[in-house]
């Protein structure tokens, strides 16, 4: 068995930013276990399968060690291989995803905008467990419903941070965002997710649904810039619609191929 893959840049400006996400095309579903291998040998923070069903794509999100509920970066990267190599012909895209609901991409020029459901935060006490996940104390703590948010005092603080690996990943959470007021956009942050293959994530899309709401509280407005601050970097615009968030970022591609199947 062939199949097509794709490796495409995502939240990104220039082909070596951003968060490379790989994107396969299928007919029909695969077994778990094949698409997790193929995950695993990509190496990739996430790889994205979808399937066509009538009008929309059902889409599912694997790290190198398991599926996820939801994935920004990997969803754009699926867009944008639909927009411009997969003969989709209209301006919106939707998928399913059965255990994030409906999603929906849609295209502006060059410009990709996911538009996802918001996170619920609520806060949480700055506990010993948290507060050894990194060399520098948090000001705030808060929880979603698969990661922590830790808000710090500055730009400075989220660039110069030293994880502790092994104590994120000892928490009760898929990661931790780690975020602060930008110096020359609205906020910038970070992603550490060890206890799913991710060290540091490049770019996380979906972070950005817990991100968006809580800088809406902060700032008292709903349209935003953000920067993910990893050595790659990501460039995002975010707009908080209701209980919905629009995060919009461009692609680049960076390879197409084959993947060959026993």
């Amino acid at each position: 068995m062939n199949l097509k893959i794709y490796q495409i840049d995502a939240f990104a400006e220039n082909v070596f930013s951003g968060n490379p996400a790989a994107v396969c095309p299928l007919k029909e579903w695969l077994s778990d276990e094949i698409m997790q291998n193929i995950a695993m040998e990509n190496n990739l923070a996430e790889t994205a399968f979808y399937v066509r069903n009538d009008n929309y794509y059902e889409i599912r999100w694997f790290t190198p060690t398991c599926e996820v509920d939801l994935c920004g970066h990997a969803t754009l990267a699926s867009a944008f291989v639909l927009f411009d190599h997969e003969n989709h012909s209209e301006v919106i895209i939707n998928f399913y995803s059965h255990r994030s609901g409906k999603l929906s991409v849609t295209k502006n020029g060059g410009l990709l905008t996911l538009n996802f459901p918001t996170d619920e935060i609520n806060a949480v006490d700055l506990s010993k467990e948290i507060k050894d996940c990194f060399d520098i104390k948090p000001k705030l703590a808060f929880k979603g419903k698969t990661d922590y948010l830790l808000i710090f005092q500055n730009e400075d603080e989220i660039k110069d941070l030293i994880p502790d690996y092994d104590s994120i990943a000892k928490l009760n959470a898929r990661g931790v965002i780690v975020s602060a007021k930008g110096n020359n956009v609205d906020f910038v942050s970070r992603f550490f997710g060890p206890k799913v293959g991710i060290n540091e994530d490049p770019v996380t899309g979906s972070a950005h649904t817990t991100l968006t709401p809580f800088w809406a509280s902060q700032y008292g407005k709903n349209v935003f810039t953000a920067i993910q601050l990893s050595k790659r970097k990501g460039f995002l615009q975010c707009e908080l619609i209701g209980d919905r968030v629009e995060i919009s970022g461009k692609c680049k591609l960076y390879l197409k191929g084959e993947l060959y199947l026993d």
